[in-house]
């Protein structure tokens, strides 16, 4: 009969979210417009408030070195998806495969630059999550889950979009002043946006919560 223990699926969605988070988040598409401002976003939104929900979840039920370990198996799983981009993009084509060459190194070619900064971002942001997750516990018990969640996602989006923003963005060659308008418009409106998609996903917390704490019981 085939059967998937609860926590390794939940596991294997984690996974899923960070290689289509880092394959296919490269897209852009808009939203919305005030006035002259135009407010886009990745394709990357819709699962990436996943990740740190399932932090969140493993954390109340298993404790958070189970989380620690979960996070360190995704950075690795990031390490290995630009390693091995950057050793498939150099290797020659063959002649059938010539005509879609350049279309496939500028899919998965990333700079070297754009790979550092997702994988510094999402180590601080993945690990600043448990912590606020934990923190939290520890002053108000095992009450208020929704707090716990959500404080805990808003600080380590923050952190995890405005070190990428930052890392991947920051114009060398201009001032100090035009980066940080730049940077702004870019980190603020995406920030809220990612905090707006966790509070919308904070019944799926208690779901998983109580899915997995059948099993445990």
């Amino acid at each position: 009969m085939f059967k998937v223990q609860k926590l390794d699926l939940l596991i294997s969605v984690y996974i899923f979210c960070i290689v289509v988070s880092e394959l296919m988040g490269a897209k852009t598409f808009p939203l919305f417009s005030i006035g002259t401002f135009k407010l886009n976003a990745s394709v990357a939104i819709f699962v990436l408030p996943f990740i740190f929900t399932i932090n969140d979840v493993v954390t109340e039920v298993y404790g958070k070195e189970r989380t620690r370990s979960i996070i360190r198996s995704g950075l690795f799983i990031i390490f290995l998806i630009f390693a091995f981009s950057i050793f498939a993009t150099t290797l020659p084509a063959s002649i059938r495969f010539q005509a879609s060459e350049k279309a496939y190194d500028t899919i998965f070619g990333l700079s070297a630059r754009i790979a550092a900064a997702s994988l510094i971002a999402f180590t601080l942001a993945e690990f600043m999550d448990v912590l606020v997750f934990v923190k939290i516990r520890k002053m108000l018990g095992k009450k208020a889950l929704w707090l716990r969640n959500n404080a805990s996602n808003f600080v380590s989006q923050f952190i995890d979009t405005s070190v990428f923003m930052f890392l991947a963005f920051y114009a060398f060659d201009r001032s100090f002043n035009n980066n940080s308008i730049f940077l702004i418009g870019l980190i603020l409106p995406y920030w809220l946006l990612k905090c707006f998609m966790s509070v919308i996903e904070t019944p799926l917390v208690y779901l998983g919560v109580n899915w997995l704490k059948k099993d445990e019981k």
